[in-house]
């Protein structure tokens, strides 16, 4: 599965049957993203699509130094299974 960052729209998509994955987000600072939502199609839940979004997403941030605020449940349920994401995340 290809992941894009689309800057301009700012969320990160997958291309996938049945139509788009996304992840949207706000850029709240020069250094700082808030993940508010993610959103695979319902015929298409339950395949590891979103949490591989997710994944990509904080990937993103860590490679260029950037924190979370991970407004998104679902971005915080992945920080929480995987610890490595968890200095990521804005603590002010």
């Amino acid at each position: 599965m290809k992941i894009e960052h689309d800057e301009k729209r700012r969320r990160f998509v997958a291309q996938i049957e049945g139509g788009e994955a996304v992840l949207d987000y706000d850029r709240v600072a020069d250094d700082t993203l808030d993940y508010k939502h993610t959103f695979v199609p319902p015929e298409n839940r339950g395949r590891g699509i979103a949490g591989r979004l997710v994944r990509h997403a904080l990937d993103y941030a860590r490679d260029n130094d950037l924190k979370v605020i991970p407004t998104c449940p679902f971005v915080a349920a992945v920080i929480g299974d995987y610890p490595e994401y968890e200095a990521l995340i804005e603590s002010s």
